[in-house]
């Protein structure tokens, strides 16, 4: 009976509003486990209620389920059986494909160095004297030996330094990473784990673990101010995986790697940051 009304929860709306007479009519109703789906429906819909009830939006929790990094141990509760809930507001937000263009661009833009640099004519080493007469040669009139059409001369309209990064709205910014966190949720490329300890700082027993779980191009991410030293030495030498704070990870990172491991901190440090309630603030 649970899963059938999972699943009608799942083929509802995100803009489902739930009436305040259908919360009193909820309150003093059965257990839903009792009730038939299509009359859960009706009664968080509100269906067949007046027009002029006010509707309340509903919000539907996010379910994940947690992994562990470390190999269980006999007799211990596996952690595939434990769900974790996740704001809706910052794990399920509409794909904006055109936020996170701007996001990558914008950091992309942010690590060019603008080192280019040419000498113009007025740089180039040189004696001032016109190489030849005006008129009379025959030949096409030249001033100095810096002259951009002469070689070893000075380069017209060359690069100069310059910085190349752009601005970009913060608050653009953190609709980047809800919708990037967002999209790999959905791609089922955003794993939880309990926590990133692990312990020696061996690579070859980091690189099985790996192996097992299917995690060999991931990127993990904690929520402390620092990685574990354990978890940091041992993927050092691992091709493909790295390890970064939750304060210093960026959108395009995010989009970029094909996997996302995030321990519970790292959760908690995302919705107390990009969280209906931070944004209000």
């Amino acid at each position: 009976m649970l899963a059938a009304v999972r699943q009608t929860f799942r083929r509802l709306p995100q803009c489902a509003c739930l009436s305040t007479a259908a919360t009193d009519s909820l309150a003093n109703s059965p257990p839903l486990g009792l009730l038939k789906t299509a009359e859960v429906a009706s009664r968080v819909l509100g269906v067949g209620q007046g027009s002029g009830v006010q509707a309340l939006p509903v919000t539907l929790p996010v379910l994940l389920t947690m992994s562990s990094l470390i190999r269980p141990e006999s007799g211990t509760t596996a952690p595939s059986d434990q769900l974790v809930e996740l704001d809706p507001s910052v794990f399920a937000h509409p794909i904006r494909r055109d936020i996170l263009h701007l996001c990558v661009v914008h950091h992309l833009d942010g690590l060019r160095q603008g080192s280019a640099n040419t000498k113009s004519r007025g740089e180039v080493r040189g004696s001032g004297r016109k190489i030849r007469p005006q008129k009379g040669t025959g030949n096409a009139r030249l001033g100095d030996g810096q002259s951009p059409m002469l070689r070893g001369g000075g380069v017209a309209f060359g690069p100069k330094p310059r910085d190349f990064s752009t601005k970009l709205p913060r608050k653009v910014i953190q609709m980047g990473m809800r919708v990037a966190l967002s999209a790999k949720l959905r791609e089922q490329s955003l794993g939880v784990v309990e926590s990133l300890e692990w312990q020696g700082i061996k690579t070859k027993p980091l690189v099985e673990r790996l192996r097992e779980l299917g995690w060999e191009k991931t990127l993990f991410v904690t929520g402390r101010e620092e990685v574990p030293v354990g978890l940091e030495k041992s993927a050092s030498n691992i091709l493909g995986v790295d390890t970064v704070t939750a304060e210093e990870l960026n959108v395009y990172d995010a989009v970029k790697w094909h996997r996302i491991i995030l321990d519970i901190s790292a959760i908690q440090w995302f919705e107390q940051t990009l969280g209906r309630d931070a944004r209000v603030q």
